[in-house]
């Protein structure tokens, strides 16, 4: 079960080649009056990250954070379906795994990445993403940087990299943290979904406006005249919807608090299994499935996460993603769920006993050319 609910979240982020070229811009960029909007606009592949997106996006948004005349920015996706699935993690892997290019892609598409992410939370105007639809992966990237996320009854979030030997990136390290309790450490080993008005319970988005509001939000962004935030607030507020008293995950927090907060996997893992109850056999068999090597890695990146900067934690992953390219597992993960789809990952090591803490700690050590914010 839980195999399939990685597949089915992860064939969101199949490869670019996939879909017949197009003349359409990969993303378009407007501005009326105050509002500055960029909008993803990949929508057959349900507007996934490639590295020509974020090479339009980072000047843009820059130049934007320069302009007296801009006053908010915005990012959005096309289409119904999704904000951002995800990165062009299939071309990543070809590149990575003995490509013509010796690599370069694998390393320029993270770099590039993380330096668009990382100057998106620096940006000193107000930023709005309109998380609607599936937001994942790289759509994470894009959007928790921003001052007021903004999630609908269609969001979908989840960080299941764990599944094809990665780890939840794109400043995970930093954000997953920082949630409420053990919760982020939950989503990233497992990951689990959270849908509409469970990500803002999460605390993962900031508001939740229904779907069928946001063009009109959109007007109403455009009439403010001046970068301020307080603004922005009072704006999206007024358009808020209510949201439960629980999200689906409240009555499951002790039980998360609880395991998750042990100081090993294999502390997780065997307070799941004292736990005893049906939701903690799930979780545990979840996380037995994944890629051994990317469940330890992700354990300890959070750990050390928790304690270090943005910039730290994204110089961290920056290493990571080349240590999973020396590896094994992220190669396999994208072949078994991406690939040949046969959903049965052949991982090496294939048990968490058999990776070392010497495996580990290679993911984490500096490497040429290493990142530089």
């Amino acid at each position: 079960m839980a195999t399939r609910r990685a597949a089915s979240l992860l064939r969101q982020l199949r490869p670019m080649s996939a879909v017949a070229s197009s003349t359409e811009p990969v993303v378009l960029s407007s501005q009326t009056a105050g509002l500055a909007v960029a909008t993803l606009n990949r929508p057959k592949v349900l507007n996934s990250l490639d590295l020509d997106m974020v090479r339009i996006l980072d000047p843009l948004v820059q130049q934007w954070d320069a302009d007296d005349s801009v006053s908010v920015i915005l990012l959005k996706g096309t289409g119904e379906k999704a904000f951002c699935a995800g990165g062009d993690v299939v071309s990543v892997a070809k590149s990575g795994k003995g490509g013509a290019d010796g690599g370069a892609f694998a390393r320029d598409f993270f770099r590039e990445e993380y330096i668009l992410d990382y100057n998106l939370a620096r940006l000193t105007k107000p930023y709005v993403a309109f998380m609607d639809g599936i937001t994942m992966g790289g759509g994470v990237g894009l959007s928790v940087p921003a001052t007021f996320r903004v999630a609908t009854e269609r969001t979908l979030f989840a960080m299941p990299e764990t599944g094809i030997g990665l780890f939840p990136d794109v400043g995970g390290s930093y954000y997953l943290p920082k949630l409420d309790g053990q919760l982020g450490m939950y989503l990233a080993l497992t990951g689990a979904r959270l849908k509409g008005a469970d990500v803002v319970k999460a605390g993962v988005a900031t508001h939740f406006i229904p779907s069928d509001r946001l063009g009109t939000v959109e007007g109403e962004l455009a009439t403010l005249t001046g970068p301020d935030p307080g603004e922005v607030e009072e704006l999206l507020t007024k358009f808020s919807a209510d949201t439960p008293a629980d999200a689906a995950f409240t009555p499951h927090l002790a039980e998360i608090n609880e395991c998750f907060s042990a100081d090993s996997v294999e502390g997780i893992l065997e307070r799941l299994e004292q736990s005893g109850t049906e939701w903690a056999g799930k979780q545990r068999d979840t996380i037995l499935r994944m890629s051994p090597t990317s469940v330890k890695v992700t354990f300890e990146q959070l750990t050390r996460g928790a304690t270090l900067s943005l910039a730290q934690c994204f110089l961290m992953e920056y290493r990571i993603t080349q240590g999973c390219m020396r590896n094994h597992d992220f190669f396999e993960g994208i072949r078994a769920l991406l690939i040949d789809k046969d959903q049965s990952p052949k991982w090496s090591p294939a048990s968490l006993a058999e990776v070392s803490d010497e495996l580990v700690e290679s993911h984490f050590a500096p490497v040429d050319n290493d990142l530089h914010l």
